[in-house]
């Protein structure tokens, strides 16, 4: 697990590709009522599309902030986080805003009780300042927050990792169990009078496993190793909790539960979905099937999504909010539920092609104007009395 590793990794289509379904799932779960979000990663062991985004957050700030580090230097990496949390905080309030008045245009209009921010509009003004520093994080508004905490921390995480990953784990983990042990160790949350839903103190091991993961891999080639034992032993796992979560009388199936669980907990992410996640990311990420699948044509949507996983989370949120609103409105027909889904997944894997797109096209721009710049002019001039020695060496031989 060296920095050297990171700096000659590439970028793993594997992590956009199941970073974009993640975010299309974390789209379906944003509905309540919504019949697709019977389908969705919840159903089928403790874990849900949230630890995959988390755990993916970390193995990408290793692998692009990282290179930075190690290629540029500490200031320049820190600058670079720095303007990510810029660009993600203008996200959320941005996405706080338009929440707010897309609820209140709606409710007004159709003569409802607003539900979703409703302390914010009994108390706008305090309730928008609030906002702004964090401390009011609607539901379905608190994954943004979250990894504003997580990035803020990377690059003690990364120091971290670099010099001792055991070390950092164990600090890590210890700070999860306080947590654990006392769930008051969280952030305020003035929406509800309680906490974050996602405590960053517990959250925040699921982010440094993610970097160790993303080091690992990439030592080994940009896989994590494989051992038939260990993927056994995952899969075994992920049958149990698939045994443990489905919901079998939704399905109208018989329980085939072997205990009797408690759903985990997971504000303070309980110790089985953290073990889910990891049996899970284990699987995928040491699987050469995954990889070689992961760059194939038809999956380009789904990578375009986990690219610019930012934006289309963002379309994604006001998609879901709109398909509340609608279902509230209207009711939960075949029709509706349609029109929603097919809709928000449409909408934002668009958006993320034509990011891609436009990326791929500024990229194409820049290249041109480096080969004809000043550079390429440079090494023209410089390359030309070279070759005319050359030429006065061939005739003279």
């Amino acid at each position: 697990m060296t920095p050297a590793s990171v700096v000659e990794s590439k970028r793993d289509p594997r992590i956009d590709v199941l970073r974009g379904i993640a975010l299309l799932m974390i789209f379906v779960d944003h509905i309540p009522g919504n019949t697709l979000g019977s389908v969705t990663l919840r159903n089928f062991g403790f874990s849900d599309a949230a630890e995959v985004f988390v755990l993916l957050a970390g193995m990408s700030a290793v692998l692009a902030f990282g290179r930075v580090f190690e290629r540029e230097g500490a200031r320049s990496g820190l600058r670079r986080i720095v303007l990510r949390l810029v660009r993600i905080y203008l996200f959320q309030i941005g996405l706080l805003l338009t929440t707010f008045a897309i609820v209140l245009m709606w409710t007004t209009y159709h003569q409802l009780q607003p539900t979703l921010v409703a302390p914010i509009l009994n108390a706008p003004v305090s309730g928008i300042a609030r906002g702004f520093t964090l401390q009011a994080v609607p539901a379905y508004l608190d994954i943004l927050p979250l990894y504003l905490v997580l990035l803020a921390v990377f690059p003690v995480v990364y120091l971290g990792l670099r010099f001792s990953p055991a070390l950092t784990l164990g600090v890590s983990a210890a700070i999860w169990l306080a947590v654990n042990l006392d769930p008051n160790l969280n952030l305020p949350n003035w929406m509800n009078g309680g906490r974050w839903f996602f405590n960053p103190f517990a959250w925040q091991l699921l982010f440094t496993i993610g970097g160790a993961l993303a080091m690992l891999a990439a030592a080994h080639g940009g896989s994590l190793p494989r051992a038939k034992w260990l993927v056994w032993l995952c899969a075994a796992y992920l049958g149990f909790a698939f045994l443990e979560s489905a919901p079998w009388a939704y399905w109208h199936l018989p329980s085939l539960r072997p205990f009797d669980m408690e759903a985990p907990d997971k504000t303070q992410l309980a110790a089985v979905r953290i073990l889910n996640i990891l049996a899970l990311a284990y699987l995928l990420l040491s699987s050469p099937r995954l990889r070689a699948l992961a760059g194939r044509r038809f999956l380009r949507p789904l990578e375009a999504c986990g690219r610019h996983s930012l934006e289309v989370f963002a379309v994604g949120c006001i998609c879901a909010l709109f398909g509340r609103l609608v279902l509230r409105t209207y009711g939960d027909g075949f029709d509706t539920q349609v029109a929603i889904n097919v809709g928000g997944l449409t909408m934002m894997c668009l958006v993320g092609l034509w990011l891609e797109r436009r990326r791929m096209q500024v990229g194409g721009k820049a290249g041109i104007e480096t080969k004809a710049g000043p550079a390429g002019l440079k090494t023209l001039k410089s390359g030309a009395p070279q070759s005319a020695n050359a030429l006065v060496s061939m005739r003279r031989a």
